[in-house]
């Protein structure tokens, strides 16, 4: 899921040699901090938050494949 939610916010930002993705693991769930350039938030966020939701959604639906409640996190 890391490597998922990494590759995804590399296709989106200008700079990403800056993402960076932090796992929190719990028993059943899974907090994954994605963190971007100041300057790529807006991308990664998009126009009424499409693009956030649709990164969000995709690693659900990956975890959901694990067993686990994914929940991303986006920080600048």
């Amino acid at each position: 899921m890391k490597e998922l939610l990494e590759l995804l916010a590399k296709a989106v930002v200008d700079e990403p040699d800056e993402v960076r993705v932090s796992v929190v693991e719990g028993e059943k769930s899974i907090i994954l901090q994605l963190h971007v350039a100041p300057d790529d938030i807006g991308k990664v966020i998009g126009k009424q938050g499409r693009i956030a939701k649709a990164i969000r959604t995709i690693v659900k639906a990956s975890a959901v494949k694990e067993g686990k409640r994914a929940i991303v996190e986006i920080i600048g």
